[in-house]
């Protein structure tokens, strides 16, 4: 498997989401999976606290018990969990947090800790030299924040440059043939500045599986079919005509490449000049043995503009105005002086 670079770490370009692990997967499986990525090349493993109240974590510490000098082990906080309680991203609560996900993981260093959202609540320079303040006592090696826009992470950047406190290195958003509208704003950031993106819900929570249709009703006990319209993956956003359309390309694409659906939407993204390690989150071992598949699959120009040319976000202001009447791609704005 290819690898890339995260800050000072190296990563492998899929990384193994385990949220589920310890949960809708249970912990023999899971490891079973994780021994599975790693024969694949895989060196990147991604949780969080909150995942399972920290059963996550609990699942992947006997595995990075003897694994441990070979992955990268991203975690994440912000949001409610029993130990050490509350939620949020004040300084305390940063400092108590990354102390039990150590705890629970069975680490003695984070790789790449991350903000799993904003805290509106905390004044944001307080979260970023609390996050400093954990590289600097050697208990994280990188910060990364995830589901941030724009605006807020440049502002945590140029915050981060000018106190010399440890920059965010990375990004986690949602991003997949379905959900684009990060490369709006989100992405020519990430270019500008050099963070690295790490897409989660490559494929839109199953909806880039193939298995839904215009026809039928999302199953009972499918993502899509229990979700709720306050969630990501609810059908009014997911089931539209624009996003089957993205989803025949891809499955006439795969018949093209021998592949499977799944593996050409993973694909597309490992293709996105962008795109760092995708988030890969499968329930099974042999959803993970579909997935892997992704790594391998080559996709050509032709191919990728096809797969793209349904989803693309809207025009919008003022990107729109200065590429259309001035020829100005923002997109390429350079920050600093060569």
């Amino acid at each position: 498997m290819d690898v890339a670079p995260i800050g000072p770490l190296r990563v492998s370009r899929l990384c193994l989401g385990t949220m589920l692990m310890g949960g809708k997967t249970p912990a023999g499986d899971a490891h079973r999976m994780l021994d599975m990525f790693a024969a694949a090349g895989g060196t990147f493993v991604d949780t969080a606290d909150t995942y399972g109240d920290g059963e996550s974590e609990r699942t992947l510490a006997p595995w990075l018990a003897r694994r441990r000098d070979h992955v990268v082990v991203a975690t994440k906080v912000r949001f409610p969990v029993s130990d050490p309680g509350g939620s949020g991203l004040a300084p305390e609560r940063i400092a108590k947090a990354c102390d039990a996900s150590l705890r629970r993981l069975g680490i003695d260093v984070i790789d790449l800790y991350q903000l799993h959202g904003p805290d509106p609540a905390v004044p944001l320079e307080d979260t970023l030299a609390a996050l400093d303040e954990l590289v600097r006592a050697g208990k994280v090696r990188a910060v990364g924040a995830s589901n941030f826009p724009a605006w807020l992470l440049a502002w945590a950047l140029a915050a981060q440059d000018r106190e010399g406190w440890a920059p965010f290195v990375s990004v986690q958003p949602q991003y997949s043939l379905v959900e684009r509208s990060v490369e709006v704003e989100l992405l020519p950031l990430c270019r500008a500045t050099g963070v690295a993106v790490l897409p989660w819900g490559p494929l839109g929570a199953g909806f880039l599986s193939g298995r839904y249709s215009r026809e039928a009703e999302p199953a009972p006990g499918s993502r899509l079919g229990d979700a709720s319209d306050d969630v990501e993956e609810a059908p009014f956003r997911r089931a539209i005509e624009r996003n089957f359309r993205a989803v025949d390309e891809t499955a006439a694409v795969a018949a093209e490449l021998g592949a499977t659906v799944a593996q050409v939407a993973i694909a597309w993204l490992l293709h996105q000049p962008d795109v760092t390690a995708p988030i890969i989150g499968p329930r099974t071992p042999e959803q993970l043995e579909d997935v892997l598949g992704a790594a391998k699959v080559r996709l050509s120009d032709e191919q990728i503009e096809r797969l793209g040319r349904h989803t693309a976000p809207p025009e919008t202001y003022p990107q729109r105005f200065l590429l259309s009447q001035s020829g100005i791609d923002v997109s390429e704005q350079r920050l600093r002086r060569t």
